[in-house]
C-alpha cells in the first residue's frame, strides 16, 4: 500500500506543479491579449467591476451565467489591481483551486501515465484564453466558463472508477473534491451543474461509492443553503435562466447533428475504446456510464457557441483506457492470456489528447509572450491600458473587432466631454465597457450583457420600467453588435423617460428628463 501510495503522489504532484507553471504564465505579465470576442470581454470586466462597486449579481444585474462567472474576474481585478489583468489572474486563480480536485481524482483513479496525462489536458482547457476549437492566435477570455465547466465535468466524471491507490481519510476527500467541482459548475454555468447532479445521483446505484456520494450531495445542499444566505438571489438567478431559455433554450434535431458530425472523430474513438471494455465487463452500469458521457455532453455542446470540444467524450475514453489497464492486470494475476490491445491504450488516448495539449499549450505560450512584450493595439479607454487588441494569425489588417473597438473609444470620448461628469450609463447593445472603462458608477437593475435571440428578444425581455431604473446616461450606438433590435424593443419608453444631449457620428447620448434617478432599481 505505502509504495502505491508513493506512486500516486507522483502525477498528482506533477499535476499541481504544472498548473502552478500556467498560473504564472497566465498572471505574471499582468495584461490581457485578445484577438477576438471583444464584447465577451466587455461583459466579465464590467461584472468585476459592479463587484468591485458593491453589486451582486443577479441582485443586482440580471445574467443567466452563476456568480462565479463575475466572481472570478472580480478576484482577478482585486489580485491584480488592473482591469487588464483581471481576466488572466482570476483565471490563473481559478486554474490553481481546481488543479487541487483534479490531482486528487485522477492520481487516486487512473495509472500515473493516463493521470498526468489527462491532467495536462484538463488544466490546459482550464489556463488557456481560447475559444475551444479556434486557432491558436485566435485568444480570447470570452466564454472562460464553458472551459471551467468541461474541466470541472472531465475530472468529476473519472469519479466513476473506484480508487485504484487508497489514501488516509480517501471518502472524505472523495466527497470534498466531488462536491466543489460540482459547486464550482452550478455556480458557473447551471447546465454543468445539472449534469454533475445528475451523474452523482447515477452514482448512488454503486454500492462501494455510496457513502461518498452521498457525502457529497449532502455538502452540496448545506453549501447551498450557506450561498444563498449570503447571495440571496436563487429566484432571481432561476428568473434570469428561465428568460434566457425561453429565448434560447430550444434546439432543432439538425443542430444536435451537426453537432454530433462536426464531433465525429471523437466519437469514433470513444466507441473504439467502449469497444475494448463492455465485451468484457458486460456490465449494465459500463453501458450507461459510456451513454452518459456521450448523450449530455452532445447536448451542452450544442448549447455553447465554440466550434469543437465535448469533453465528456475524453473522460469517457480516459475512463475506458484504466478499466482496459486494470483488465489486463485482473488477468495477469490469474495468470489468463492478457489482451494484445492492453499495451497500446495509453497511446491511442495520447492520440486522442495530445494535440489539445500541444494546441493549448502553445496559445497559451503566445498570450503570455505576447503580453510580456505589450504587443498589440492598446485599449484606449483610461481603465483598459493594459488590455491589447491583436489581430488574429498576426496580421496587420483591420478586423471587424478594431471597428467595435474604435466605436467604443469613440463612445468614451463623447462621455468624457460632457459638462458634467456622467454616472450610472447604460448601452443599448450587447456589452457595457463604460462603468469599468472609465471607472463610472454603474447602474442597478440592468443586465450583464444583450446578446438579442440569446438572451433577448421581442417577446421575453426585462420590462424597461425596471431595467431602466437605475440609468441616468443611455448610450445608443449607431453601430455595434446588435443595437438596432434592441433599439426598437425599447424605443417608446426611452422617448417617454429619456431627452437627448448629445450626438456624435457613430452615438446618440440621451439623459434622463427627471432630475433624480433611484438609488436602487427594483429587480
Amino acid at each position: 500500500m505505502k509504495l502505491a501510495q508513493n506512486g500516486s503522489s507522483q502525477p498528482a504532484g506533477a499535476i499541481l506543479f504544472a498548473a502552478i507553471v500556467f498560473a504564472a504564465l497566465l498572471a505574471a505579465p499582468g495584461v490581457t491579449i485578445a484577438a477576438s470576442y471583444v464584447n465577451d470581454l466587455f461583459i466579465f470586466l464590467d461584472g468585476a467591476h459592479r463587484i468591485a462597486s458593491g453589486q451582486i449579481p443577479n441582485r443586482d444585474f440580471h445574467t443567466a451565467l452563476g456568480p462565479l462567472s463575475f466572481y472570478i474576474p472580480a478576484w482577478g481585478y482585486w489580485l491584480s489591481g488592473t482591469m487588464g489583468g483581471a481576466m488572466p489572474s482570476g483565471m490563473a486563480l481559478a486554474t490553481l483551486v481546481l488543479a487541487m480536485p483534479i490531482a486528487h481524482v485522477l492520481s487516486s483513479r487512473l495509472h500515473p501515465l493516463l493521470a498526468l496525462l489527462f491532467g495536462l489536458f484538463l488544466l490546459l482547457v482550464l489556463a488557456v484564453p481560447l475559444n475551444l476549437g479556434e486557432s491558436i492566435t485566435a485568444l480570447s477570455f470570452a466564454m472562460f466558463y464553458n472551459r471551467i465547466g468541461w474541466a470541472a465535468l472531465g475530472a468529476l466524471l473519472v469519479m466513476y472508477l473506484r480508487p485504484e491507490r487508497c489514501r488516509p481519510w480517501q471518502e472524505g476527500i472523495d466527497a470534498l473534491c466531488a462536491a466543489a467541482l460540482t459547486l464550482v459548475m452550478l455556480y458557473t454555468k447551471i447546465t454543468y451543474g445539472l449534469v454533475a447532479l445528475a451523474f452523482l445521483t447515477f452514482l448512488l446505484f454503486d454500492s462501494r461509492q455510496r457513502r461518498w456520494v452521498a457525502t457529497a450531495i449532502a455538502l452540496i445542499l448545506i453549501s447551498g443553503i450557506g450561498i444563498e444566505a449570503f447571495w440571496r438571489s436563487t429566484s432571481a438567478y432561476i428568473a434570469d435562466l428561465v428568460m434566457s431559455a425561453q429565448v434560447s433554450g430550444s434546439r432543432r434535431p439538425a443542430d444536435l447533428t451537426v453537432t454530433f458530425i462536426r464531433h465525429l472523430a471523437d466519437y469514433t474513438l470513444l466507441g473504439i475504446f467502449i469497444s475494448l471494455v463492455l465485451p468484457r465487463t458486460r456490465n449494465l452500469r459500463d453501458l450507461l456510464f459510456f451513454g452518459f458521457c456521450a448523450i449530455p455532453g452532445l447536448l451542452i455542446q450544442n448549447q455553447n457557441s465554440q466550434p469543437w470540444g465535448i469533453l465528456t467524450i475524453h473522460a469517457g475514453a480516459t475512463v475506458a483506457a484504466e478499466m482496459v489497464l486494470r483488465l489486463q492486470v485482473q488477468h495477469s494475476s490469474k495468470k489468463l492470456p492478457s489482451s494484445s490491445f492492453a499495451t497500446g491504450v495509453p497511446l491511442l488516448l495520447m492520440a486522442m489528447i495530445l494535440p489539445t495539449i500541444l494546441h493549448n499549450f502553445m496559445a497559451l505560450g503566445l498570450h503570455s509572450a505576447l503580453a510580456m512584450t505589450r504587443t498589440g493595439r492598446v485599449f484606449d479607454l483610461p481603465r483598459f491600458a493594459e488590455i491589447r487588441l491583436i489581430s488574429p494569425w498576426m496580421a496587420n489588417e483591420k478586423t471587424l473587432m478594431h471597428i467595435y473597438l474604435e466605436s467604443i473609444e469613440s463612445g468614451a470620448r463623447a462621455l468624457e466631454s460632457l459638462p458634467e461628469a456622467p454616472i450610472k450609463v447604460s448601452v443599448l447593445d450587447f456589452a457595457n465597457p463604460f462603468s469599468a472603462g472609465l471607472g463610472l458608477l454603474p447602474p442597478r437593475g440592468d443586465s450583464a450583457w444583450l446578446h438579442w435571440n440569446r438572451n433577448v428578444n421581442a417577446s421575453h425581455f426585462t420590462p424597461p420600467e425596471q431595467y431602466f431604473a437605475d440609468v441616468n446616461i443611455l448610450m445608443q450606438p449607431k453601430w455595434g453588435i446588435n443595437p438596432a433590435p434592441l433599439r426598437e424593443l425599447y424605443r417608446a419608453y426611452v422617448d417617454t423617460a429619456f431627452e437627448p444631449l448629445r450626438e456624435t457620428e457613430g452615438w446618440a447620448i440621451y439623459r434622463r428628463k427627471a432630475q433624480e434617478v433611484a438609488t436602487k432599481a427594483p429587480f
